[in-house]
């Protein structure tokens, strides 16, 4: 794009590239880029902030009417909101499992938190009608099962037709992350939920006058 941007350019046609990655924007050098600290796949910050995309996309379009050097990155201001930690959130309660060892303990770990992640995956995908999940080809419990035993040290064959078992386990990593990633606004109400429910159980039961 960096390339394609100085053709452009010589045609009077002004360019600006978001780059998402600094050194490489400053090795191919183009006519103007704003360089974000955003993840990659998310080069105008995280879904569903239409005011913080905006702010980007605005950056970016202010760099074609500043003029300046023939080559020049200017450096998004902020980071993504996501990004920055929530002091409120709390991870789902795992119950210690009994095992012995650190791989042990993480592969019965992973497989617990799936587990108690599903109700608020469920909730994710009746609000938004899609899932982020499914580049393995597996079901979410069978990738926790895949990774958990290569945690376990037991390496795995494939499970899929034409995909070596380094790139399966690639693949069952990333549908894990989007997986975690998608229910992490709904695991806080649903702790609140809990909560709730919790004290509910442990509330004394209204005492009736004895009839008679």
């Amino acid at each position: 794009m960096s390339a394609l941007g100085h053709y452009l350019e010589e045609e009077g046609i002004a360019t600006v590239a978001i780059a998402l990655i600094r050194p490489q924007a400053e090795n191919t050098k183009p006519p103007r880029a704003l360089w974000v600290p955003f993840e990659l796949g998310r080069p105008f910050g995280p879904p569903r902030d239409a005011a913080f995309q905006k702010r980007v996309l605005l950056a970016a379009m202010r760099m074609l009417v500043e003029g300046g050097r023939p080559v020049r990155i200017v450096d998004f201001p902020d980071d993504d909101p996501r990004a920055r930690p929530d002091p409120a959130w709390r991870p789902p309660f795992t119950p210690a499992p009994a095992a012995n060892g650190l791989a042990e303990s993480l592969a019965s770990r992973l497989k617990a938190e799936v587990s108690l992640l599903q109700r608020a995956q469920q909730r994710w995908m009746v609000q938004h009608g899609r899932s982020t999940v499914g580049l393995s080809g597996l079901e979410i419990s069978e990738a926790a099962r895949y990774v958990a035993d290569w945690l376990r040290g037991k390496a795995q064959p494939s499970p899929r037709d034409g995909f070596s078992a380094p790139l399966t386990l690639r693949f069952a990593v990333d549908d894990l992350k989007a997986y975690c990633l998608a229910v992490e606004p709904t695991t806080r109400r649903l702790a609140v939920e809990r909560d709730s429910d919790r004290r509910r159980a442990l509330r004394p039961a209204r005492r009736t006058p004895d009839a008679g």
